[in-house]
């Protein structure tokens, strides 16, 4: 299908990688207010002065590595990792009573982003590989450390573990989510295709037992073996080994699910009644508005695929002199097609034993269609009375119709 490719990327964590890069801009505003409230504090002041230097272009210039898992290579972590750690241990060079009070460090809270990002990065086991040297220099730092600082080396040790887990329980979600879309699309593929055998080489191969049989001789003979064939074929597509391809893909960031979107002609409106009207012969009435039935271009087509399909069924299963009714009904929200027959009727418990045979054609031909289109297909069958396919779809698809996964 001519369309264009659009990827879809799906990743919970990105947010996380925003907060991260605006938490790192306003710690080091925080670092720096702290400083300069207590500047005289400071024995070296020239100390803090050349290290909150240091950390704002530092900041500045690797705001782009925190914004994403892929820029934010292990190289980068560990550089950042040792700029916080420095900060930390310089702390007693600027301010000589710092391990004897309870202040706060030259980078301060700043130190948490550099163990978040390691948390973002590598999951729980890399933010408690972070946290704990965090905890060990700022233990270093205060030289007999009081139960504040426990308490601090505590928090930050247990927050980035956390974060780190749920990080890595939003990648294992993603994942699975990416694999539930490559099913459901697989699966709509699959039956795609199977409607497609159904509508034509099957319909075909039938159609040669059947004369086969009539005309007997050699022609019995190629009826016979088109008739395994059909057999055969229909084991196939109910087992469902029709063919399809992957369409999606895991990346660094998260479940990528490529779309093919339909673009041009594919999304134009048709009128329905121009694709049923072929239809209508000596025993088929076709009975519609006067006004136009339009609809999204593929899902008029796939409509009328799923009503060329009812009256398949009535030619093959009312028999020859069965006579059918199409009546198209254009309400403001949906369109409604009701294909009705005159035959036998279908006996109870017929299409469950036709679908475990492989004969999906109601299944797959009309049901399947109608459910991609967010639409329904009710089927009314009185033995004896006949058979009624009511077919409706929304004006506004919700289902696939045009959009290939």
């Amino acid at each position: 299908m001519a369309g264009r490719e659009r990827v879809v990327r799906m990743s919970v964590e990105q947010p996380l990688w925003r907060a991260l890069t605006a938490y790192r801009v306003l710690t080091l505003v925080y670092a720096a207010l702290l400083a300069g409230f207590g500047r005289e504090q400071y024995e070296r002041p020239w100390v803090a002065v050349a290290f909150l230097v240091f950390l704002a272009l530092w900041t500045a210039v690797t705001l782009p590595r925190v914004a994403n898992a892929a820029s934010c290579t292990k190289r980068f972590l560990g550089l950042d990792l040792v700029v916080a750690l420095t900060g930390i241990l310089l702390t007693p060079l600027a301010d000589f009573d710092a391990q004897h009070s309870d202040g706060p460090t030259l980078p301060s809270i700043w130190t948490a982003g550099s163990v978040l990002a390691f948390a973002l990065k590598g999951g729980w086991r890399w933010a408690a590989f972070a946290s704990t040297l965090v905890a060990a220099a700022n233990i270093v730092e205060r030289g007999e450390p009081s139960e504040d600082t426990f308490h601090n080396v505590l928090l930050v040790w247990v927050a980035s573990i956390a974060i780190g887990y749920v990080v890595e329980v939003a990648r294992a979600s993603e994942r699975t989510l990416a694999r539930a879309l490559e099913i459901e699309a697989a699966t709509r593929e699959r039956e795609r295709l199977a409607r497609d055998i159904h509508d034509s080489v099957l319909q075909v191969l039938a159609m040669v037992q059947r004369r086969g049989t009539a005309l007997g001789g050699e022609a019995a003979e190629l009826g016979r073996m088109a008739g395994e064939q059909e057999v055969a074929l229909r084991t196939l597509v109910s087992s469902g080994l029709v063919p399809t391809t992957r369409v999606s893909e895991d990346s660094a960031e998260g479940a990528v699910v490529r779309v093919v979107e339909a673009e041009g002609p594919q999304s134009a409106e048709s009128d329905l009644r121009t694709l049923l009207a072929p239809h209508a012969s000596s025993r088929v009435t076709f009975a519609e508005p006067g006004a136009p039935v339009l609809l999204a271009a593929g899902a008029a087509r796939e409509l009328a695929a799923a009503v060329s399909a009812a009256l398949d069924n009535v030619r093959g299963h009312a028999g020859p002199d069965a006579q059918a009714w199409i009546l198209v009904e254009d309400e403001p929200d949906e369109v409604i097609v009701t294909v009705r027959d005159d035959g036998p009727g279908i006996p109870e418990g017929r299409l469950d034993q036709a679908a475990g045979e492989g004969r999906l054609g109601v299944a797959l031909s009309i049901r399947g269609r109608l459910r991609d289109l967010g639409g329904t297909a009710e089927l009314i069958s009185v033995p004896g009375q006949g058979t009624e396919v009511e077919l409706k779809v929304p004006k506004v698809s919700r289902g696939k119709a045009g959009t290939a996964r």
